[in-house]
């Protein structure tokens, strides 16, 4: 038998299994004080005002750069890759988040752009004019809620006209046409200039494209007239191959639309043409070709046979 008091303990010492252990009536300890950490978009926006004083800074010394009478581009090349490294910590063609983007970022990429695509004509770099004027695109149509009208609007506009004509792409500048407003056509020196060249080609008034070089409404526009003329001058060369066999040194400069003589004595030995210093004379080298002559009986013959077959099958 059990003694009563073993008896109690145990009921005592199972009924306290399963009990909750009682809470802790200790005050906690006091928490340190929290470390700073900068979220990731904070982060980002600090990132981006750092890049914009240095992108403003960096245009203005490229202002200035390209402001002499003689500035060196090579250098102006370097300034400009790195200010385009720094766009892109910026809201550069993509806005940061869902809020509008900066107007002063979006005013700041668009200058750089323009000066950028300037640049690329006195470089003659027609491939980079074309990436940076694609670009421009997004800031004169996209953006043009937010930012107000590029003074260098038009002007661009103008000499991408004219890029498309030199390098023949007539479907192309018809179409860049449609998305200018229609009121500028004819008002704006620098749509006006592109148009009038493009109706003169097609009229074959290539003297007036010629003439046009005097007034032009932009420095920039004879870089790709200058390339017009080039491709132009081809096309007439061809045409003179056929119809002579020699001109004098002094009318092909008037018809090739040269200056001077050493300019069309240059074209004449590209073009694999004898130059006669002596006649002052340029005499085309013509290939002769024997015209096959049409054998007139045989095809008599054949044509005979095809009838006789025909009429058997009837």
């Amino acid at each position: 038998m059990i003694p009563l008091v073993l008896k109690q303990r145990s009921v005592v010492a199972l009924s306290a299994v399963g009990k909750a252990d009682p809470p802790n009536t200790q005050p906690a300890r006091k928490a340190g004080p929290p470390t700073p950490v900068l979220s990731g978009e904070i982060h980002t926006l600090i990132q981006a005002d750092m890049a914009l004083a240095q992108a403003q800074a960096g245009l203005e010394a490229l202002k200035k750069d390209l402001a002499v009478p003689q500035p060196d581009l090579a250098k102006a090349g370097q300034t400009l890759a790195k200010l385009k490294v720094l766009l892109t910590q910026m809201s550069f063609l993509l806005p940061v988040g869902s809020a509008s983007p900066d107007p002063k970022e979006l005013l700041l990429a668009r200058e750089i752009l323009e000066i950028g695509a300037l640049w690329s004509i006195r470089t003659h770099d027609i491939p980079s004019f074309e990436r940076y004027f694609a670009q421009l695109k997004t800031y004169y149509h996209d953006y043009a809620t937010f930012i107000p009208e590029s003074p260098r609007l038009y002007m661009l506009i103008g000499l991408n006209l004219l890029r498309l004509l030199a390098q023949n792409r007539i479907a192309e500048f018809h179409t860049e046409l449609e998305t200018i407003d229609h009121s500028q056509l004819n008002v704006n020196v620098y749509i006006k200039h592109p148009i009038q060249i493009e109706q003169c080609l097609m009229e074959g008034s290539y003297n007036k494209v010629w003439n046009s070089r005097a007034n032009v409404p932009a420095e920039e526009c004879l870089f790709f007239i200058d390339i017009l003329m080039g491709t132009i001058r081809h096309e007439i060369a061809e045409c003179s191959e056929k119809a002579y066999t020699a001109l004098p040194i002094a009318d092909a400069i008037t018809l090739l639309y040269f200056k001077t003589a050493d300019e069309c004595i240059a074209f004449a030995k590209e073009r694999g043409w004898n130059v006669n210093l002596a006649e002052k004379k340029i005499y085309f080298v013509t290939q002769s070709s024997t015209d096959n002559e049409i054998p007139a009986t045989v095809m008599i013959r054949q044509t005979l046979s095809y009838a006789q077959e025909l009429e058997q099958i009837v």
